[in-house]
Protein backbone atom coordinates (compact mmCIF):
# COMPACT_ATOMS: atom_id res chain seq x y z
CA UNK A 1 0.00 0.00 0.00
CA UNK A 2 1.87 3.21 -0.93
CA UNK A 3 1.60 6.31 1.69
CA UNK A 4 -1.35 7.83 -0.06
CA UNK A 5 -3.53 5.52 0.05
CA UNK A 6 -2.57 4.52 3.61
CA UNK A 7 -3.67 8.79 4.35
CA UNK A 8 -6.67 8.32 2.12
CA UNK A 9 -7.48 5.26 3.77
CA UNK A 10 -7.08 6.88 7.43
CA UNK A 11 -9.06 9.79 6.15
CA UNK A 12 -11.94 7.66 5.14
CA UNK A 13 -11.79 5.84 8.91
CA UNK A 14 -11.43 9.34 10.40
CA UNK A 15 -15.09 10.46 11.00
CA UNK A 16 -15.89 7.09 12.70
CA UNK A 17 -13.30 7.52 15.15
CA UNK A 18 -13.33 9.55 18.78
CA UNK A 19 -10.83 10.37 21.35
CA UNK A 20 -7.81 8.33 21.91
CA UNK A 21 -8.17 5.81 18.19
CA UNK A 22 -8.49 9.42 16.68
CA UNK A 23 -5.40 10.61 18.06
CA UNK A 24 -4.27 7.29 16.73
CA UNK A 25 -5.00 7.65 13.24
CA UNK A 26 -3.90 11.16 13.09
CA UNK A 27 -0.38 10.36 14.53
CA UNK A 28 -0.02 7.50 12.03
CA UNK A 29 -1.05 9.96 9.23
CA UNK A 30 1.50 12.75 10.06
CA UNK A 31 4.17 10.06 10.25
CA UNK A 32 2.68 9.32 7.10
CA UNK A 33 2.87 12.79 5.88
CA UNK A 34 6.27 13.32 7.28
CA UNK A 35 7.77 10.22 4.78
CA UNK A 36 5.74 11.32 2.13
CA UNK A 37 7.54 15.09 2.71
CA UNK A 38 10.87 13.39 3.17
CA UNK A 39 10.96 11.25 -0.14
CA UNK A 40 9.92 14.13 -2.01
CA UNK A 41 12.29 16.82 -0.74
CA UNK A 42 15.23 13.64 -1.75
CA UNK A 43 13.66 13.69 -5.62
CA UNK A 44 13.25 17.93 -5.69
CA UNK A 45 16.63 18.23 -4.48
CA UNK A 46 18.09 15.90 -6.63
CA UNK A 47 16.12 17.29 -9.58
CA UNK A 48 17.17 21.30 -8.55
CA UNK A 49 20.49 20.44 -7.32
CA UNK A 50 22.18 21.85 -10.42
CA UNK A 51 20.56 25.15 -10.18
CA UNK A 52 22.32 28.46 -9.24
CA UNK A 53 20.70 29.75 -5.48
CA UNK A 54 18.97 32.96 -7.66
CA UNK A 55 17.13 30.81 -10.15
CA UNK A 56 16.22 28.53 -7.08
CA UNK A 57 14.84 31.50 -4.91
CA UNK A 58 13.41 32.92 -8.30
CA UNK A 59 11.37 29.72 -8.39
CA UNK A 60 10.43 29.43 -5.03
CA UNK A 61 8.91 33.43 -5.07
CA UNK A 62 6.79 32.28 -8.36
CA UNK A 63 4.98 29.16 -6.27
CA UNK A 64 4.06 32.40 -3.57
CA UNK A 65 6.77 30.74 -0.79
CA UNK A 66 8.10 34.09 1.42
CA UNK A 67 11.87 33.54 0.77
CA UNK A 68 14.96 36.19 1.30
CA UNK A 69 18.89 36.33 0.80
CA UNK A 70 19.43 34.62 4.45
CA UNK A 71 18.44 31.23 3.14
CA UNK A 72 20.39 29.02 1.73
CA UNK A 73 19.88 26.48 -0.95
CA UNK A 74 19.11 24.07 1.21
CA UNK A 75 15.87 25.78 3.06
CA UNK A 76 14.85 26.94 -0.66
CA UNK A 77 15.10 23.73 -1.95
CA UNK A 78 12.92 22.48 0.50
CA UNK A 79 9.96 25.36 0.26
CA UNK A 80 10.11 23.93 -2.97
CA UNK A 81 9.76 20.32 -2.33
CA UNK A 82 6.71 21.70 0.40
CA UNK A 83 4.91 23.64 -2.35
CA UNK A 84 5.07 20.02 -4.94
CA UNK A 85 4.13 18.03 -1.67
CA UNK A 86 1.05 20.64 -0.75
CA UNK A 87 -0.47 19.46 -4.03
CA UNK A 88 -0.56 15.95 -3.84
CA UNK A 89 -3.44 13.84 -2.77
CA UNK A 90 -1.87 12.59 0.16
CA UNK A 91 -1.11 16.17 1.92
CA UNK A 92 -4.67 17.76 0.64
CA UNK A 93 -5.67 14.64 2.77
CA UNK A 94 -3.71 14.71 5.53
CA UNK A 95 -4.87 18.71 6.29
CA UNK A 96 -8.56 17.81 5.53
CA UNK A 97 -7.79 15.00 8.62
CA UNK A 98 -6.03 17.57 10.60
CA UNK A 99 -8.77 20.51 10.36
CA UNK A 100 -11.85 17.27 11.26
CA UNK A 101 -9.93 16.07 14.18
CA UNK A 102 -9.37 19.84 15.17
CA UNK A 103 -12.73 20.65 14.71
CA UNK A 104 -13.23 17.98 16.91
CA UNK A 105 -10.84 19.12 19.54
CA UNK A 106 -8.22 16.55 18.79
CA UNK A 107 -4.88 18.05 17.60
CA UNK A 108 -1.20 16.59 17.93
CA UNK A 109 0.33 19.93 19.52
CA UNK A 110 0.08 19.15 23.66
CA UNK A 111 -2.24 21.47 25.45
CA UNK A 112 0.22 24.21 28.03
Amino acid sequence: MTTTQRILDLAAAAPARHGEELVLLLQEANELYQQGLKALHREVAARLGGLATADLMFAAKTAGMPCDASQDRDEVILLLALVEWEMTLAAIAYAELAEDAARRGVCLIPEE
